[in-house]
């Protein structure tokens, strides 16, 4: 191949890649069409040069072209800083606030249920003892006793860290198992309701359950929250293998499945909140009403969070699903 021939009847069009290549944003439909085409056409050239003729100059100047084109073709990276801001600010919250018509449920039957059980075992000395003998009820409701020391028997920073792992583990399997029929998510709430309420019971029973519940109130409004989010995205991902609507079920757990992703990394920093304030604020020295506000306040904040944030996050479109580029093809279904 005669190289300077080549680059002859060639040069015109490598020059009007060059061109459109420079100008991305501002190109016509015709040109971005053409722009396609050339771009195709250079990749050629390059390929025949370097097999052909690989002389160095050439193969840099088709290079470059190439890699322009296909910056302008691809468009850039979003930064990373824009891609955590829209998450956060999008994302998470409308794929939680989409969620509420199945956590909000789970939260208030969780309550019921606990309050239930707890009124069940306060009132009910024959349930007590079949729990634990009298010697093992009274270390566990005494004064410092097992329940009353528990959130201080290790460092603050090392328990913080140790809640947050289980919590956020908990967290994992009532989404991630979710899609088992819901059942998962059903049982995790459960027994946690069980758990919770023995301890309310047991304390009360004891005369010592309004400061069991300052205890508990600091970190618990938000943790507790925070599970019944998962339980009840986890639920919503379940039935969509029972009922998938319009969507095939495997379009539907695809769907549902990256939102789940979604508020499973949400959830994490959530829990690492919550985790702080148990390991921080409630075994601290500060008034009982000064540690339940701090729960308080951070409960109220993240349901302003979900429910103003999510709400018009979820009006502009926002599903909770990765952006349409970063999805499969699928084929259009009848509404």
């Amino acid at each position: 191949m005669d190289l300077d021939v080549f680059i002859e009847r060639h040069s015109a069009s490598w020059q009007r890649l060059g061109k459109l290549a420079r100008r991305p944003g501002r190109l016509t439909g015709a040109e971005a069409d053409e722009l396609i085409e050339l771009y195709q056409k250079v990749t050629t050239h390059l390929s025949i040069v370097r097999s052909q003729t690989p002389d160095p100059a050439t193969v840099e100047r088709l290079s470059t072209l190439v890699a322009q084109a296909r910056s302008a073709l691809t468009g850039t990276h979003t930064p990373a800083w824009k891609v955590f801001t829209r998450f956060f600010t999008h994302r998470f919250p409308a794929a939680i606030y989409l969620g509420w018509r199945w956590w909000v449920p789970a939260g208030l039957a969780f309550y019921l249920l606990t309050g239930i059980i707890a009124a069940w075992i306060a009132s009910s000395p024959e349930v007590q003892a079949s729990i634990a003998a009298p010697e093992e009820l009274r270390e566990m409701t005494r004064v410092g006793g097992g329940y009353e020391s528990y959130y201080s028997s290790d460092p603050a920073g090392s328990f913080a860290a140790k809640v947050w792992t289980n919590n956020a583990w908990v967290a994992a399997a009532c989404l991630l198992l979710g899609v088992l029929f819901a059942i998962p998510p059903i049982y995790l709430l459960f027994s946690n309701a069980v758990n919770v309420a023995l301890g309310i019971g047991l304390m009360f029973g004891a005369g010592r359950g309004e400061l069991f519940l300052g205890l508990l109130a600091p970190h618990g409004l938000l943790e507790l929250t925070a599970v019944f989010v998962a339980a009840g995205i986890g639920m919503r991902l379940g039935w969509q293998v029972i009922d998938p609507g319009k969507r095939t079920r495997a379009q539907a757990l695809a769907t549902e499945g990256r939102s789940v992703v979604a508020v499973a990394l949400g959830l994490v920093v959530v829990l690492l909140v919550s985790g702080v304030i148990e390991g921080f604020v409630t075994p601290s020295g500060l008034p009982t009403w000064a540690r339940v506000g701090i729960g308080v306040v951070a409960e109220v904040l993240f349901l302003l969070y979900v429910f103003v944030i999510g709400r018009r996050a979820a009006r502009e479109g926002e599903t909770g699903d990765v952006d349409a580029s970063e999805r499969e093809d699928v084929a259009p279904v009848s509404i």
